[in-house]
């Protein structure tokens, strides 16, 4: 989700390549291109055309024209040269792209910077003249540019006073309250449009200052005061963190909210066009993301109501603070929880009266400061608890190591409770609250106790009983019960009578497919809705952790590229999934069968490779619960009316939070040939082995071949060895299934073959990102040479239930194949 990057934003939502109505324009493009120069200043006599660029000193920085997702409207921007994907960190002519192929940005004898379009005049310009003796323009290092006089090197103008979306190195957010300026970050409007967006991001002018994203007018995301080095509100921010930012407020009424790089590596600081903020370095070859907040609705401002305070757990929710109750109970059941909370012992503290005899603090740990704070003179906590408990007006106070005393007189508002971090928070109760829940924890331990034997031993009759009448209807509550409401919200449970009219009982003449977990067959509801009903066999090597993390999984993720649930069905023995129906069934039904594999051209194919890896990103990075799905492969593509792609089977599939992005298991589950050396060896999954999984299924749907039965030659070269093969003599266009050879272009064949083989190098590191990745495969930049894959696991039968036990370091892992 890189909000100024115009490749990177090309991944998101690029899902169309260039109309050929733009043939004429990209052949100019590319002519002016091929002319283009880099010139050390842009002066009155020297102005920038289309095609040129303007480079820093040292070669760090490039200005130029460029164009967002292929189109043909035209932007003046900044980005770090050299580097893929092609990053844009500043634009000028945000509002209004120019079109003229004539158009270029020169600098007139006053000092004012222009971008004129040919005939219609100028579009853009810095809005200022100089008295000066002339000017020149500028890039400097640091990717500053500016307007320099050049009799006395005055600097008269520069880029970083006025922001796009993206902070760099030494640039800065800030407020002036008697100027009334203020430098405040952009959002681009989408990915392919830079042009100003719906978030702004900005730091408030209170003591201490805190960060907020602006939709509009209204507040969406807010960091909480800054302490020294950190944002409180960001846990992220822990001790362990080296701070690249510095917040510096004087007695003049101005803040400066500053980014450094760190180790001297290219690093910016981006607000996404989702309204979300984001750190990128560059590792000496790809950009990776070194800090992003994790998604959650606790990250909205503001969304528990007054007093509420938000859980960061998986899912998030609601909770009112201690001593307080829903303020709309039937509102808060729905998860309408804006309303908030209210006390429900009101406080007595009046007049003269202190409160101290009557009014106690609750401490609250790992909490996110409130807003609406007001900074105490206090010196230490002592001195802080006792200024609140002093004022009548004061409901909760903090003491925070980098700021000192906060005291709050208003409601708590955006309160979040994080697993770790956060700061103690101490709010203000009647006595009675904390005395009558003593006395109420005593009788109802009591009360609770005596309830849980009596309740016990009946249980136990019952158990006794049901197991041996009704062993089926407790299977089948069992498994009801651990499908929480909470964990699969809008899942529909079918009853078995209504799954059998819909299949005919299952008939044969119903079923779609089978598989090592058990059969797959079409249904038609009474309602005349099509469906896809999932069977699985008792002997299924997907039991229950697989199927509840399948159901609980898919119904929280919602992409054009992926599967969707309906529901499920629990009855005895019988475990049913419920989804939408897929026409054109699974992929593997159309690359390796002789007749149907022609209905597919390599354009159709193409188009299905771009839509499984926009899928990928999804679970990988833009979903709100992150994914490893674990058993990518071909028969697990389905393909609905239009041939778009679904990625389905999330049995095996594994969740992730924030920044983790990798994990290990003592089971090793999936299909040999998909599996990546690490994951099969060590135990070890990230987001790199769904990337290799990736890349073995964009060579089956090049080649049209299945990994587990190919062998060519009299060594018996597997489809990897064959592939390298093929692309380091004649860039891989041979490895095209020939029966769709007529279809293809060639070019467009090679890059991916060679965009197979970057995904199934050995190494870990040596895979693209899922970013990368649809990068490399919407764009036309230049790819790096792949190291020849050394891992490869032949098998015969992939699709057989064969379980082999294999002992690597000392662990026991479970290789199953099949499911």
């Amino acid at each position: 989700m890189l909000s100024s990057y115009t490749n990177l934003k090309e991944i998101v939502f690029g899902d169309k390549r260039v109309h050929m109505g733009m043939t004429r324009f990209a052949s100019f493009l590319l002519f002016t291109l091929l002319l283009s120069f880099s010139s050390a200043a842009i002066t009155p006599t020297s102005p920038l055309s289309i095609g040129q660029t303007l480079i820093s000193a040292n070669g760090v920085y490039e200005l130029g024209f460029f164009s967002p997702n292929n189109t043909k409207e035209l932007y003046v921007g900044i980005w770090l040269k050299g580097t893929s994907p092609q990053i844009v960190v500043w634009v000028a002519n945000r509002e209004k792209a120019v079109r003229d192929s004539t158009a270029n940005l020169t600098i007139s004898s006053s000092g004012n910077l222009l971008l004129l379009d040919g005939k219609h005049g100028v579009v853009w310009s810095i809005g200022e003249t100089f008295t000066s003796n002339g000017s020149r323009v500028e890039l400097l290092d640091t990717g500053n540019l500016i307007v320099v006089d050049k009799v006395s090197g005055r600097t008269l103008w520069e880029s970083f006073d006025h922001l796009s979306d993206t902070l760099l190195h030494s640039s800065s957010l800030m407020y002036n309250l008697v100027t009334g300026e203020k430098r405040v970050l952009t959002s681009w409007k989408s990915y392919t449009d830079p042009s100003p967006g719906d978030f702004v991001s900005l730091i408030t002018p209170q003591v201490p200052s805190q960060g907020f994203i602006m939709r509009g007018s209204t507040p969406y995301y807010r960091t909480g005061p800054w302490a020294k080095t950190r944002f409180t509100g960001v846990p992220l921010m822990d001790e362990s963190y080296t701070s690249p930012f510095s917040l510096h407020q004087d007695v003049n009424g101005s803040g400066f909210y500053t980014y450094f790089e760190r180790n001297n590596k290219p690093s910016c600081f981006v607000l996404t066009a989702e309204g979300s903020m984001k750190m990128f370095a560059h590792n000496g070859t790809h950009w990776v993301i070194s800090y992003e907040d994790p998604p959650s609705i606790c990250n909205i401002y503001g969304v528990c109501g007054p007093f509420g305070v938000c859980i960061m757990s998986v899912p998030s929710e609601c909770k009112c603070f201690n001593g307080f109750v829903p303020k709309s109970i039937e509102e808060w059941k729905r998860g309408n929880w804006s309303s908030g909370c209210v006390r429900r012992t009101e406080l007595h503290c009046q007049g003269n009266s202190t409160g101290k005899d009557v009014n106690v603090f609750h401490p609250v740990a790992s909490i996110k400061p409130p807003d609406f704070y007001e900074l105490g003179s206090s010196v230490n906590p002592e001195e802080c608890s006792q200024s609140c408990l002093h004022n009548c007006s004061c409901v909760a106070f903090a003491y925070i190591q980098g700021i000192g005393c906060l005291l709050w007189n208003q409601d708590l508002l955006d309160a979040v409770q994080f697993s770790a971090g956060g700061e103690l928070l101490s709010i203000r109760l009647a006595r009675s609250e904390l005395d009558g829940n003593k006395r109420k924890k005593t009788i109802v331990a009591s009360t609770v106790s005596l309830t849980l034997f009596v309740i016990l031993g009946f249980a136990a009759f019952i158990l006794w009983r049901c197991r041996v009448k009704h062993k089926e209807h407790i299977a089948k509550d069992v498994w009801r019960n651990d499908l929480k409401q909470q964990d699969v919200p809008g899942l529909d449970f079918f009853e078995m009578n209504t799954i059998l009219s819909a299949t005919d009982n299952f008939s044969i003449t119903n079923k779609l497919g089978q598989g090592g977990f058990g059969s797959v067959y079409k249904g038609k509801l009474e309602d005349g809705k099509e469906i896809a009903v999932k069977r699985l066999s008792s002997s299924s090597g997907q039991g229950k952790e697989e199927f509840m993390n399948e159901l609980v999984l898919i119904s929280k993720l919602q992409h054009i590229n992926l599967v969707r649930i309906l529901g499920c069905c629990i009855e005895g023995e019988e475990k049913l999934l419920i989804y939408e129906f897929m026409l054109n069934k699974s992929l593997d039904t159309f690359i390796f069968d002789s007749r149907k594999k022609h209905e597919i051209d390599w354009s159709k194919r193409f188009d299905i490779i771009q839509g499984i890896a926009r899928g990928l990103l999804y679970l990988h990075r833009d979903s709100r619960l992150r994914v490893i799905h674990r058993d990518l492969k071909v028969s697990n593509i389905l393909l609905d009316e239009k041939m778009n792609p679904k990625i389905s089977d999330f049995g095996l599939a594994r969740m992730y939070q924030g920044t983790q992005y990798q994990d290990n298991t003592h089971r090793v589950v999936g299909t040999l040939g998909y599996m990546s050396p690490e994951y099969a060896w060590t135990g070890m999954f990230s987001e790199k082995s769904d990337i290799y999984s990736f890349g073995v299924l964009l060579l089956e749907i090049i080649s049209g071949e299945k990994i587990s039965r190919f062998s060519s030659g009299e060594d018996g070269k597997t489809l990897l060895a064959y592939a390298w093969e093929s692309w380091s003599e004649n860039g891989g266009i041979d490895l095209l299934d020939q029966d769709v050879a007529d279809s293809c272009r060639p070019v467009e064949v090679g890059r991916c073959v060679q965009i197979g083989l970057l995904c199934v190098q050995h190494q870990p590191n040596d895979r693209p990102n899922t970013l990368e990745l649809l990068s490399l495969l919407t764009t036309t930049s230049d790819l790096p040479s792949p190291k020849q894959p050394t891992f490869v696991m032949h098998t015969r039968d992939e699709e057989s239930p064969l379980r082999d036990l294999i002992s690597i370091n000392e662990i026991t892992q479970s290789v199953i194949l099949g499911r």
